[in-house]
């Protein structure tokens, strides 16, 4: 039947060739190719894009002012499509109050079964919120951490008071402020801050209000003395919500956050640990490694509230299956890795009972040791087992043979790609000739190098998260791989001890690079003034004139290439700019060329287009560098903002590429690369080696960890049974450690 397709007729968003293809229903189909050739496109930019703006036009004008937003994609028709749910690798985000236990409703469910069982009973469920007024500590108001005086920043302790040891804002020598705590007779205003005695310097910073009368010059002779601490946080600190931008920077340049000494961080009103349930308060519960949970709590028999235990010990064990039994509930969803977060969306909508729904996934395996994948693998399996469509943009060769269906994209990335290259099932895909099953069916060689370690940078002992009192040893000058399970602490050794040990270290993770829709590659390379030169001295004209944040911008739009309409009772829109047709540019700046080319033409080259284009040497040498990393199909305009994260890692490295004799930490490069490419990033890691540089990269890729001249394995598991160094050495060692898990699999 025709309708158990999903079908695109006419695609051309981005790079696609006007692309026809047909996606079975109700199985699970794999979108495979190298980075930059369409895969997204087609799965995000049509297929999403397409089903959430239908999806919105089903609602009133009134309720879509409240919905995402959907533009409508460049594609002839999308038939035969479902309600699409994205469950893509963005963090799940939130703020200081969003848990893991609030984001997944399991506290919800524990705050329920408190308020009908728990002895003695403070209330209803509410009264077991750290986010209610209730159940709240009265200090931290439930965040678990407050603001107070950075005593170093605000004092310097090498100066008396009479020097201006106080360093706050307001509080210069002769001020009204100062004149507080020199006049109020308590000090010798000539003895230096560290020769205070305890007495003298907790009555500096931290005592309490009191009424100070008769000892003053100032006309004010009833004047209240606090300690500078006090003082900082009742006007600082616990001012209007709406806080003022003067009072957020001295918060920035004086204040600190520190565990509330009420709660002792852990969010809740005093009442709410006496409340227990088994010997255990809801806190003790949510401080517990999920694994450890479901095991105490299949232990309770309480008949009348059996159901409702089970609902809680189904939720937890679905975080387990899939690989996050070292999570604990009050983990905060702001520091979970976006692995992490898709497979805590994922659980979330396995436990729902809709079926006929579109699931797309970006990646699923992203953060997982191989150990892990099949649980994921599993999870996919189930989505579709219940009657759904289930889309998956994948790299991972242990993912991809559970697809019933595949579809390669490219051959290669940008204007070279955005055609099907193979459609069908994945026994006919391995005998098709596309790049991808060449590199599924290629067996990967390991190091043939013959680099040995001769010195060490050595970190101090730590137990820092579930370190077990371990230190990290890295060889100079050798290409060293971390692995370990997901949760091992394998971030914790390098980027939370080691980095800051060695604060000359470079990162290069995969954090947004710091971008705006006014920020593209062309500004992050460095080599957009050269452009505006070259283009200013061709041409005799101010430069200014060749950037959209200056005065080339379009007076219309300001430089951003479209306007947004505000159409009363309908929604918002963005349109292109009328005036500049989107160049976001002064028309009259298009007048100005350079080699036969304006300004807008040469944003839109490619930089492999680029490379070829310009004859300045500085620009070269940076276009070489975004080739040497797989971007070169990046245009130089295109936005930052549009970028993702192994592509914003990938232009890091590569502004970084001519560097010597330093320390890089790379945080898994391989994420969104394609197994053609893992070569591309193996040739680049060997020489920044080759030049003189450490380089640190935590990886799961097998191919990376069989390259590397030494690796660590932190384990053996994740979160309380993680921690500790399992092995460290080459590669052919590593076969004979039982306790690894990495060792089954390189």
């Amino acid at each position: 039947m025709e309708n158990n397709y999903i079908e695109i007729i006419g695609g051309s968003e981005n790079n696609l060739k006007n692309i026809h293809l047909k996606i079975p229903k109700e199985k699970i189909t794999v979108f495979t190719g190298v980075s930059g050739s369409g895969k997204s496109s087609i799965v995000f930019d049509i297929i999403a894009q397409e089903s959430g703006r239908q999806m919105n036009e089903t609602y009133s004008s009134f309720v879509r002012k409240f919905l995402p937003k959907y533009r409508r994609p460049k594609v002839d028709d999308v038939k035969n499509l479902s309600p699409a749910i994205v469950i893509d690798q963005k963090k799940i985000g939130g703020n200081a109050r969003s848990t893991l236990g609030t984001a997944t409703d399991i506290n919800s469910l524990l705050r329920l079964l408190y308020s009908r069982f728990a002895v003695p009973s403070i209330g209803y469920a509410n009264a077991y919120s750290f986010n209610d007024p209730q159940g709240m500590c009265p200090k931290c108001e439930g965040i678990g951490r407050i603001i107070t005086l950075n005593v170093d920043a605000a004092l310097d302790q090498d100066k008396s008071l009479n020097e201006g040891a106080i360093l706050l804002p307001g509080f210069k020598v002769g001020s009204y402020y100062w004149k507080v705590y020199a006049e109020s007779g308590f000090f010798d205003i000539d003895k230096k801050i560290k020769d205070f005695s305890k007495e003298e310097f907790e009555k500096l910073v931290y005592a309490p209000a009191q009424k100070v009368t008769g000892q003053y010059t100032l006309n004010d002779m009833n004047i209240t003395y606090e300690g500078l601490s006090e003082r900082f946080l009742r006007t600082t600190v616990n001012t209007d919500k709406d806080a003022t931008k003067a009072s957020t920077k001295k918060i920035n340049d004086f204040g600190m956050s520190c565990v509330c000494p009420a709660c002792s961080g852990k969010r809740y009103h005093e009442l709410v640990f006496t409340s227990k349930i088994n010997g255990y308060s809801i806190y003790d519960l949510t401080d517990m490694e999920l694994e450890k949970l479901a095991g105490i709590l299949l232990e309770w028999d309480i008949p009348e509230a059996n159901h409702l235990i089970q609902d809680i010990i189904n939720k937890v064990q679905s975080l387990c299956d899939i690989g996050l039994s070292y999570l604990t509930l009050t983990r905060e969803t702001t520091t979970l890795s976006g692995g992490e977060s898709q497979r805590v969306k994922m659980v979330k909508h396995l436990s729902g009972n809709l079926n006929g729904l579109l699931y797309i996934f970006d990646e699923p395996s992203t953060g997982l040791h191989p150990h892990d994948v099949n649980k994921i693998n599993e999870l996919l399996v189930k989505i579709r087992d219940k009657g759904n469509t289930v889309l998956i943009v994948e790299h991972d060769p242990d993912v991809i043979p559970i697809a019933d269906y595949i579809v390669d994209v490219g051959p290669a990335a940008g204007s070279h790609g955005g055609n099907i290259m193979f459609s069908g099932s994945y026994e006919d895909f391995l005998k098709s000739d596309t790049l991808t099953a060449k590199c599924l069916l290629e067996q990967f060689k390991g190091n043939s190098s013959k680099r040995l370690p001769k010195e060490f940078y050595r970190s101090k002992k730590s137990s820092l998260h579930n370190l077990k009192n371990i230190s990290l040893n890295i060889p100079k000058g050798l290409f060293t791989v971390v692995t370990g399970v997901a949760g091992s602490g394998k971030s914790s050794l390098v980027n939370g001890v080691f980095a800051k040990e060695f604060p000359e270290s470079i990162i290069i993770n995969q954090t947004p690079v710091h971008a705006t829709a006014r920020s593209n590659s062309a500004t992050y390379l460095g080599i957009m003034d050269e452009i505006r030169a070259l283009f200013a001295k061709e041409n005799g004209v101010d430069k200014g004139l060749f950037s959209y944040n200056s005065t080339g911008a379009c007076p219309v739009c300001n430089g951003t290439g479209f306007r947004t309409l505000n159409m009363s009772f309908m929604d918002v829109m963005e349109v292109e700019c009328t005036e500049c047709n989107g160049t976001r540019y002064k028309q009259e700046v298009l007048k100005y060329l350079y080699k036969g080319k304006n300004i807008v033409e040469i944003m839109d080259t490619t930089a492999e287009e680029a490379l070829e284009f310009f004859n300045d040497s500085k620009i070269k040498n940076k276009l070489k560098g975004i080739k040497t990393v797989g971007l070169s199909y990046l245009t130089l305009g295109q936005s930052l903002d549009t970028l993702s994260g192994g592509e914003c890692q990938r232009l890091k490295l590569a502004k970084e590429l001519g560097a010597k004799g330093n320390i890089y930490i790379l945080d898994e490069p391989t994420t969104g690369l394609h197994m053609s490419d893992v070569k591309v990033i193996l040739g680049i890691i060997n020489k920044l080696v080759d030049k003189g540089n450490t380089v640190i990269v935590i990886e799961h890729n097998t191919d990376v960890i069989r390259h590397a001249d030494w690796m660590i394995d932190i384990g053996p598991e994740g979160g309380s049974r993680g921690g500790q160094i399992i092995y460290e050495g080459n590669l052919s060692g590593l076969q004979t450690c039982r306790e690894s898990v990495t060792a089954q699999y390189v």
